[in-house]
């Protein structure tokens, strides 16, 4: 009988061990209870105090709405369009990330940016789409970024998901990019710099870095998606604006973006140096975007015909 009892006892043990091991496997843990994430989560470092002219300005209920003269550069000729950055602040989910549905205490709360482009090229129409979800603490690498481009000969797709890794897949209508699915080390986002700057420029890295540059440079440039040797420098200028520069060498590229050096730190011009055209066509030339107009408004619940005076207010 004591055997009998013994060997159940073990068995019990047994099992208790089991699903201690299989259901802690997927866990980080600390003595931080905000630092514990699945493996399959991003990494969060410690979250950095939101200012109340923050909280007061990104936690209204509105989003920023501001629209951009552009003269994009493409196929070796300035094109004229619009560009038009929206910023909003939302709850994320960590693991699935995408945006919350319900509050939980689990959610990370991160500054949205969807910046869009559009903009001819001769008879036809390019539209691009590109999405960063950035945490709002400063305190880990965009959770996702997701670019989209629509011409009429084809469309484009990439997007990266922050996990143990930062996992690709990316969609395209050229043969040699066709549909691709990979992992990269963690390191700056070029697209994680425009939601940066408006959390906490102070922040923006400086110096010798490897970069990820743009999706849309990289997908329409059909360079390999990967990180690049960069420099970056901010710079404060006596006008109330500051500028931040990123040069790649081996791409021939160079990012400057002017903003308000003081809060919220308003994007009001960026511009591009690469080298645009193929073959023979191919030289260096400067994309440009002016701010025209900005308003803060929940643009989602403004989808009535009535509502498209709106559009008249952005200048578009």
């Amino acid at each position: 009988m004591k055997k009998w009892i013994k060997f159940e006892l073990s068995i019990v043990v047994f099992a208790i061990v089991v699903f201690l091991i299989t259901s802690c496997k997927d866990k980080i843990v600390t003595n931080n209870p905000e630092a514990i994430v699945t493996l399959e989560a991003p990494i969060i470092q410690k979250k950095r105090p939101l200012s109340t002219e923050f909280k007061k300005y990104w936690y209204s209920g509105n989003a920023e709405i501001t629209s951009y003269t552009l003269e994009q550069a493409r196929y070796g000729e300035l094109r004229e369009g619009n560009a038009v950055l929206i910023y909003v602040t939302e709850p994320f989910l960590a693991n699935q990330q995408v945006k919350a549905d319900q509050n939980n205490s689990d959610n990370i709360p991160v500054l949205k940016l969807n910046s869009t482009k559009n903009y001819l090229t001769g008879i036809y129409p390019y539209s691009i789409m590109t999405s960063s979800f950035y945490p709002v603490h400063d305190n880990s690498h965009a959770l996702k970024v997701s670019f989209s481009a629509q011409e009429w000969c084809g469309h484009v797709y990439a997007q990266l998901n922050n996990k143990d890794k930062f996992n690709v897949v990316s969609h395209s209508y050229f043969a040699n990019e066709a549909d691709q699915e990979f992992s990269l080390e963690k390191t700056i986002l070029e697209n994680e710099i425009w939601n940066k700057i408006r959390i906490n420029p102070s922040n923006l890295p400086l110096g010798a870095h490897k970069i990820i540059p743009s999706f849309e440079f990289l997908r329409l440039r059909h360079k390999e998606l990967k990180a690049y040797d960069a420099v970056a420098k901010l710079e404060v200028l006596s006008e109330g604006i500051s500028t931040y520069t990123m040069v790649y060498p081996e791409l021939e590229r160079t990012l400057t973006i002017n903003f308000t050096t003081s809060f919220p730190h308003s994007i009001e011009s960026w511009s591009e140096i690469f080298e645009s055209g193929f073959g023979a066509n191919s030289k260096l030339m400067t994309t440009m975007a002016t701010k025209n107009k900005s308003i803060i408004t929940p643009y989602w619940q403004q989808n009535k015909n009535s509502d498209l005076f709106l559009r008249d207010s952005l200048g578009l």
